[in-house]
């Protein structure tokens, strides 16, 4: 018996595909039309959406910086900085360094405030969720949803992540015990999980684990029906 739950522990990890590996060093790196807010300690004329600042710094009062689409975004006395593909981090480094040039140890942060993963189907509460840290969970992200509706099917768990014009696909199986890494997988923002209901038929089995040409939204419609 020992053998054979191995033998599904193994073939459940390789059914995976490789984009959805657990990266305890995964970083989000910047994209086209991200939106980011710049902060400078007591420099308020230097800062956009300022979290230091008295007055709201979120999306919905304007108050960012859009990256535009040669990965470029305009800041203030700065001009041109290109940002895509870089870390939030490396971007924070990046301005600091330039203001050195006018203020002594410049206090900088910087915040992408679309960082957003799309939970549909089968949850209590099915939404968008904007989160602010690298490292989030399916599981973490199905507690924010209110966990699942009654007519979740947990054998059909669905995970729709954007690699360039692609979108890669993986199953998850939460109806038995195993691999908890495999289960609880790591998400990225942008990806969509899509929990299906108990009448979903079997030919799920057959869709790819690449969906060409897509976006995760896109995919998600064209395999579920769900918008």
């Amino acid at each position: 018996m020992f053998m054979e739950e191995k033998r599904d522990r193994n073939s459940d990890i390789s059914a995976l595909d490789s984009s959805f590996f657990y990266n305890p060093e995964y970083q989000y790196r910047i994209r086209k039309d991200d939106k980011i807010n710049i902060s400078v300690w007591n420099q308020d004329e230097l800062s956009v959406g300022s979290v230091y600042g008295h007055y709201n710094s979120n999306e919905v009062y304007g108050k960012w910086l859009m990256v535009d689409a040669n990965g470029n975004i305009e800041a203030p006395k700065l001009g041109t900085i290109n940002v895509l593909d870089k870390t939030v981090i490396e971007v924070k480094d990046t301005i600091r360094s330039m203001f050195t040039k006018w203020m002594v140890s410049p206090i900088v942060d910087v915040k992408v405030l679309n960082r957003e993963i799309t939970v549909l189907g089968e949850v209590k509460e099915p939404q968008v969720i904007t989160v602010d840290k690298d490292q989030n969970t399916l599981l973490e992200m199905i507690s924010k949803c209110e966990g699942f509706a009654e007519y979740a099917n947990l054998k059909y768990i669905k995970i729709l992540r954007q690699e360039g014009e692609n979108v890669r696909v993986a199953n998850v199986d939460l109806s038995k015990s195993g691999h908890y890494l495999m289960k609880n997988i790591q998400l990225h923002p942008g990806d969509v999980v899509m929990v299906t209901s108990k009448s979903y038929k079997e030919f799920d089995k057959r869709i790819s684990n690449l969906i060409p040409f897509a976006t995760a939204i896109t995919a998600a419609v064209l395999l579920f029906g769900v918008l």
